[in-house]
């Protein structure tokens, strides 16, 4: 189920300064899409961070607003900085989104030892399908973080290469069977959507676990439980999602919301 506490969670997680850490008990192996220290890499923590969707529009001076737009250009070093500041241990993978992090979502799935534990954040103004040609919108850079969907997967179980990378396809492909379920639009009108234009995906697994696994497709116990994870949390979130555009944002997103 979702957990709305953090009690009975394994990894050590926080909110700070709009920034939620991870904090991994030792180096985890890491495989994602990230902004911030992407790639096939170690880490010791993991940050998800807030940022504004639209710093002019959402009432930044505009001394704020330029330096907040010259830091997304290089977010690893950005995000290098903050994990400094707010003392997360290095090396670190870091996500930006303009999700509030009140609208986190956690959940918990285990079984005869395994554990995946997901924390995820969802926005989908940035809807789009897979293949559609590329939008190029100068002033859409602040605003499409606000589209975005961040997940991440940590285990207890050691992964193979093959294994991570499983993972990640058995997440993208349940993240897309819930918005193709909540009939999501593409924000280009070019039917439904399968994801955002600037969705990461992050799977951290053990590197001294007792569980070693060499594959996690969607016919594995670990595929099925990461399967069962993303669809709660991604529909989870995508519920908080609305909830705050059309209490917290001036621009409602009305074309999406025609799904409920």
């Amino acid at each position: 189920m979702i957990s709305k506490k953090g009690a009975g969670f394994v990894v050590k997680h926080q909110v700070v300064l709009n920034t939620l850490i991870l904090r991994l008990d030792g180096v985890h192996r890491v495989l994602s899409s990230a902004p911030g220290g992407g790639g096939l890499v170690r880490a010791r923590s993991i940050l998800n961070h807030q940022v504004a969707a639209n710093p002019v529009a959402t009432g930044m001076r505009k001394g704020q607003a330029s330096r907040v737009l010259t830091q997304w250009p290089d977010p690893a070093r950005f995000l290098g900085m903050l994990a400094d500041r707010l003392g997360a241990e290095r090396p670190i993978v870091g996500l930006m989104t303009a999700v509030p992090m009140t609208r986190l979502v956690r959940g918990r799935e285990g079984k005869d030892g395994v554990w995946v534990e997901c924390f995820c954040t969802v926005g989908v103004v940035n809807a789009v399908k897979a293949g559609e040609p590329v939008r190029r919108d100068p002033t859409a850079r602040g605003r499409s973080r606000c589209g975005t969907i961040n997940i991440i997967l940590v285990t207890n179980a050691t992964l193979t290469a093959s294994a991570m990378v499983g993972a990640v396809q058995v997440a993208t492909e349940s993240k897309t069977a819930v918005l193709l379920g909540h009939r999501i639009p593409s924000a280009s009108g070019r039917g439904s959507a399968t994801g955002t234009g600037t969705d990461a995906v992050v799977v951290a697994a053990s590197s001294h676990g007792r569980h070693r696994i060499q594959y996690s497709g969607t016919h594995t116990q670990i595929g099925s439980m990461i399967g069962r994870l993303v669809t709660r949390c991604v529909g989870e979130g995508l519920k908080r999602w609305f909830r705050w555009r059309r209490t917290s944002l001036p621009d409602p997103a009305r074309d999406l919301r025609s799904h409920h």
